[in-house]
């Protein structure tokens, strides 16, 4: 969120048009923020670590691969379907009083610049339950795997050049399952305990005495590996970026030939290894500091409202702008100038606190959307020809949200008809899904018991408090650690997987 309202700089132009100017084509060494800034790395290995304790546990209680992928798929679109719903009106309302379409397209491009992630982890997310039997068969050598052919797809992707064949396009575009897809899985690696357990702390809260990330008795991974994982990503970074032909932006710019981030490319699949390592590193330390109780309040807290915050969180430079930027009333030193580096703080502040307001207008609606969600989330044990209607809609939703994702609200300043249409009957038929309930008693007995299912509070990662975590998640147990959620949403408004709260999409 930070990090899109850092980049983004307007300008009014004399005849009063309001323009967003790329900064990083514009002001290249801006660029190097990508490295700090691009944490989805981070978000995909929460997910993992989330979504295969909660696959395993609705598993266990008898649920289906497609009651489960329907709970989660429910949980993400709702909230994303309302917020393009209201934001699809909103553009077909300017288009019809004639606003300047160059303008239109702009805005409907801004404020659909966070959907690539939903269309990805929502594949993920629905290949789950095979990629977590992969894991239970092959363990790390299938992130290996992945890693391998990800990082074959984006040498010879690079290998083309520019322009590509439309061929050279469609298979450089499994890079995104690939590539997030190898973070994801290293997820339920750390989960099992191969890179070191769960991620949870040892009992005692510590390291482990023999220079290992303790983990309540289990083997775990020595530091040695989160080192050699931050290092060796670390380094082939360097030499990706460095001798090699890749830029060093982890986003896409423009009028670049090569792009580590559309499709993701081998530089940024060694910059989530990377990530990872300096994950696990740092795990130990962020859980001590969460045993404070107003850390752990605060992190609930953002956690509770990070799928509104995710969504809506381009809202405010729309606000910003009409207040002060069509009006004149905004200073404007030279766009990239020392004096516009001072304002940015100014700027996010401002942006932060029009959107605290915005997400505070908003609460209604959050709170619809979750009532929705517990009313229409597909049974546990669907299954059979009831579940193709929940197959049909996901697989409309995707495809309408990947459109978004790559061309805005309003590509060419019109209305775009189909897409909207794909997103809202997707969003219908998930949504209308029904199927038979959990067949075995024990699983309708553990069901009754808060143990697994629809409505279901999830658990702290390491204990039994419980936060708001949704579909078939569980109150966590030091034997069985509950999930919040996932990377990209969660909990009864949205939130991504972290331990033991939800954070945004996931985010």
């Amino acid at each position: 969120m930070l990090g899109h309202w850092l980049i983004t700089g307007l300008v009014r132009r004399p005849d009063g048009e309001i323009v967003a100017p790329e900064l990083l084509a514009t002001v290249p060494w801006t660029q190097w923020l990508t490295l700090g800034f691009q944490i989805m790395p981070l978000f995909f290995l929460a997910g993992g670590h989330a979504a295969g304790g909660s696959w395993v546990r609705a598993r266990s209680a008898g649920g289906t691969v497609a009651g489960w992928v329907g709970q989660r798929a429910v949980r993400l679109l709702l909230p994303a379907a309302a917020y393009s719903g209201l934001v699809l009106l909103a553009v077909g309302m300017c288009a019809g009083l004639g606003v300047d379409p160059a303008t239109l397209a702009l805005v409907g491009w801004a404020m659909a610049m966070q959907f690539w992630f939903l269309p990805v982890y929502l594949l993920l997310s629905a290949l789950t339950p095979a990629m977590y039997a992969l894991h239970e068969r092959w363990g790390v050598r299938v992130p290996v795997g992945m890693g391998v052919v990800g990082f074959g797809i984006g040498a010879s992707v690079a290998a083309v050049g520019s322009p590509r064949p439309g061929i050279v396009e469609a298979v450089g575009a499994l890079n995104y399952l690939l590539v997030w897809g190898v973070v994801y899985q290293l997820g339920f690696c750390w989960r099992d305990g191969t890179l070191g357990g769960d991620g949870t702390l040892g009992g005692d809260g510590t390291l482990g005495g023999d220079g290992t990330l303790g983990n309540g008795g289990r083997p775990a991974a020595p530091i040695a590996l989160a080192l050699a994982l931050a290092a060796g990503g670390g380094a082939a970074f360097v030499a990706l970026v460095g001798p090699g032909p890749f830029p060093v932006s982890l986003i896409l710019v423009t009028g670049q030939e090569l792009s580590n981030a559309d499709p993701p490319s081998p530089a940024m699949l060694a910059w989530a290894v990377a990530q990872v390592g300096v994950a696990l590193l740092v795990a130990p330390l962020v859980r001590r500091v969460l045993r404070r109780a107003r850390v752990e309040r605060a992190v609930r807290v953002l956690g509770a409202g990070s799928m509104a915050l995710y969504l809506w969180h381009m809202a405010p430079v729309l606000i910003v702008a009409a207040a002060f930027y069509l009006t004149g009333l905004a200073p404007e030193p030279g766009y990239g100038s020392a004096a516009w580096w001072v304002l940015r703080l100014p700027w996010l502040l401002v942006l932060g606190a029009v959107l605290a307001g915005v997400v505070r207008a908003l609460a209604p609606l959050e709170r619809g959307v979750a009532v929705a969600e517990a009313r229409v989330r597909p049974d546990a044990g669907l299954r059979g020809a009831a579940s193709w209607p929940m197959w049909g809609g996901l697989g409309m939703s995707v495809c309408a949200l990947t459109y978004f994702a790559g061309h805005g609200f309003a590509y060419g300043g019109t209305f775009p008809v189909w897409p909207a249409v794909g997103l809202g009957a997707g969003t219908v038929l998930l949504s209308l899904t029904r199927g038979a309930g959990v067949s075995s008693g024990a699983a309708r007995r553990r069901e009754a018991a808060g143990a697994v299912g629809p409505g279901a509070v999830g658990g702290k990662e390491a204990g039994g408090e419980g936060t708001s975590g949704g579909g078939a998640q569980s109150p966590g147990t030091p034997e069985s650690p509950g999930t919040a959620g996932h990377s990209g949403s969660g909990g009864s408004t949205g939130s991504t997987g972290s331990a033991g709260s939800t954070v945004g999409s996931g985010t």
